[in-house]
């Protein structure tokens, strides 16, 4: 799942453009993986016909068509193709973005005006349903597309979300900063593998009362802020020694929200101990039970539990 973007904070419809094509929750069965097998008249046939843009590249577009129209989940239309550099496997695209009532016309929302795009989407064969990924993937920067989407909620909207892809980066694999030279000798040890995959020395470390939040490769990228949601890879570790989860050992990345009430939500140690570190950084923290899960067992971590992370800060956005 991804966290509720920006492209939906300010309109009650279904789901965000990022979450629909991300987890094709929007999508009927003609936008599943298995469109590839499908014929070109097929994929034809899912294109939104009579909608047109104007505008300079890059900047807001005007947007027509005749209303009332209708459109289909998965379906869309090239509306202005880009010319900046082009996007690949692997990228995070930032995508402003306009939803406009196929009913009579009108825009529901923009991400335009106050200039918040979306950096939520991670172009991906893996999560992304075919046509989102055909359309998204080998498109240049500066590209708008408009996608059909239905509301699956009481709201009802039926409305063509123009995404225009503005940037693009690559999310970091591991920890790439400047090792940090004095930290805290009674901290425990971390030392980490080639690949960045890190081990631990508890070094008599016990509970503690308050959070320990201790920077170990300090990265040169943003600051994260209690409005971000982090990507990162990490383990946790219980006092004695003991590894309850790893992310290298699922090679998986995970997305946590640096706020409250977001769908990636963590427990407290780790928006308390993550926000103001830089993308790039590896961080050790210590939670103290009342920032972590307190006194309730949490599948194999006991109640009343101090827990240790090695955390790497691959992206913010």
């Amino acid at each position: 799942m991804r966290t509720l973007s920006t492209l939906t904070k300010t309109i009650a419809v279904a789901c965000s453009l990022i979450m629909c094509i991300s987890l094709a929750g929007c999508s009927n069965s003609s936008d599943s993986k298995s469109d590839s097998s499908k014929s070109s008249s097929s994929k034809t046939a899912n294109q939104i016909a009579g909608v047109t843009a104007k505008g300079k590249l890059g900047e807001k577009p005007t947007i027509s068509f005749k209303a009332p129209m209708t459109v289909s989940d998965g379906s869309y239309v090239v509306l202005q193709k880009g010319n900046g550099d082009t996007i690949e496997e692997g990228d995070r695209v930032c995508a402003q973005g306009i939803a406009l009532n196929v009913k009579d016309g009108t825009e529901l929302m923009d991400t335009w005006t106050k200039n918040t795009p979306d950096c939520s989407l991670l172009v991906d064969s893996s999560t992304l349903s075919s046509t989102y990924y055909d359309q998204i993937k080998g498109a240049k920067l500066n590209t708008t597309i408009g996608f059909g989407v239905n509301a699956e909620d009481s709201s009802g909207y039926s409305y063509i979300l123009a995404m225009t892809f503005v940037s693009k980066s690559k999310d970091l694999k591991k920890a790439t900063g400047e090792e940090v030279k004095d930290v805290p000798s009674n901290l425990p040890k971390v030392t980490r593998a080639k690949n960045g995959k890190p081990s631990i020395d508890m070094n008599g470390q016990g509970a503690v009362d308050s959070l320990v939040s201790q920077t170990l490769v300090k990265g040169t990228g943003k600051e994260v802020t209690d409005k971000n949601t982090v990507v990162v890879k990490y383990t946790g570790w219980l006092t004695d020694g003991t590894q309850f989860d790893s992310s290298w050992d699922k090679n998986t990345t995970l997305e946590a929200d640096m706020y409250s009430g977001g769908q990636h939500g963590v427990i407290e140690g780790w928006q308390k101990g993550l926000i103001g570190q830089t993308v790039g950084s590896q961080v050790l923290l210590v939670v103290p039970p009342d920032q972590a899960y307190g006194d309730k067992k949490q599948g194999s971590i006991p109640a009343n539990s101090t827990l240790v992370f090695v955390v790497d800060i691959l992206a913010a956005y």
